[in-house]
């Protein structure tokens, strides 16, 4: 695993992409959700991901855009993406490391892949947030209590 300056990949990322006419705002957001997670697994290649994990992230709503997107970027070079024919398998996506912390490698193309083997990710990024964000019962109990008790049970006798 080579070291990647954060900053400088993603400058090298939109200079390439500011003149490209094949890209759309889905293409930009699927680069940069995939980014995030290259960088959650702190930039290991290959890496695995979860569909649907990277829609949410993405903000992707149809699997034949996410798709469509992903397959286009693996076609133009910005990723090397091999599809996990099981559901139950995450797919494998290598990185192309436009830019490291010590500049650009010297004899290396702009967009090679850097080949490290590395286990597959078991848990999911967002697997621990889905239960406070989407608790709908947690939501229903406690819309009706009134913990300051300014409406319910006042006593007037108890002192503030």
């Amino acid at each position: 695993m080579s070291e990647v300056n954060y900053i400088k990949h993603l400058k090298v990322f939109y200079d390439k992409i500011i003149d490209d006419q094949r890209f759309n705002p889905t293409h930009i957001s699927l680069y940069m959700a995939l980014f995030q997670l290259w960088n959650v697994n702190r930039f290991q290649t290959p890496f695995y991901v979860n569909r649907n994990e990277v829609m949410i992230m993405a903000k992707i709503g149809s699997k034949t855009t996410y798709h469509k997107c992903i397959r286009d970027l693996n076609k133009w070079k910005f990723i090397k993406y091999k599809p996990s024919q099981n559901p139950f398998k995450s797919s494998e996506v290598n990185m192309y490391n436009f830019w490291t912390s010590n500049g650009q490698v010297l004899g290396q193309d702009v967009g090679q892949v850097v080949e490290q083997p590395v286990g597959q990710a078991l848990v999911s990024y967002y697997k621990h947030n889905k239960h406070i964000k989407r608790n709908k019962h947690y939501k229903q109990e406690n819309q009706n209590s009134d913990y300051l008790k300014v409406e319910n049970d006042k006593d007037y006798s108890q002192p503030l």
